[in-house]
């Protein structure tokens, strides 16, 4: 099941040229997995609180494709590509949402940890 997040690029997200700058990407994917394990029912918080997990990235593989500019509205995709015991692996790609070009598209390892001892 792919789980889609609409992002807006504002004027903080972008660097001197208008271009968003490369690392607020990662906060693009971030929101997009925050809101897919909502949207499954598992709200982080509540995680911490009731069984003391917690999810820490472990391992991050990015490409990037094309620039998106200040105020685009974007799309990131989100799939679950592989869940072990302790782990969950997520494949993620940003598209803008005016043509549907890909602009970045990756990997990340997400290792579910106990909240009080890492």
């Amino acid at each position: 099941m792919t789980f889609s997040w609409p992002i807006r690029v504002y004027y903080e997200d972008t660097d001197s040229g208008g271009v968003v700058y490369y690392a607020n990407y990662l906060k693009y994917l971030e929101r997009a997995r925050t809101e897919y394990l909502r949207h499954l029912g598992f709200e982080q918080d509540q995680l911490i609180n009731t069984h003391n997990i917690l999810f820490a990235v472990r391992h991050v593989q990015l490409d990037y494709h094309k620039p998106a500019r200040f105020n685009e509205l974007l799309e990131v995709r989100s799939d679950v590509i592989e869940c072990k015991k302790a782990s969950l692996l997520f494949e993620q790609r940003v598209y803008r949402v005016d043509d549907d070009a890909l602009l970045c598209s990756g990997q990340v390892k997400i290792a579910c940890l106990l909240a009080d001892t890492f």
